[in-house]
């Protein structure tokens, strides 16, 4: 199974974004989207950046995905 996740650009360097991934920043590749700056919110899949996210749709991603993922700790 494959998942796409959002994350916040911290900086560029070229056609590589360091994004913050839970707290984890890590360099992904920006060539396949166009006009990416600071602060915005990328999707991630493979360590590409596949699409361009608006802040309320990330956090509302990312929201669900921590609800998801904590509905195990819980049994």
């Amino acid at each position: 199974m494959c998942l796409a996740i959002p994350a916040k650009v911290l900086e560029i360097k070229g056609r590589t974004a360091v994004v913050d991934m839970g707290g984890v920043n890590t360099p992904v590749d920006i060539s396949l989207v166009q006009d990416v700056k600071t602060g915005d919110y990328l999707i991630i899949h493979a360590g590409f950046a596949i699409q361009v996210l608006d802040e309320e749709e990330a956090l509302e991603t990312l929201t669900l995905l921590r609800e998801f993922l904590s509905c195990g700790e819980e049994q």
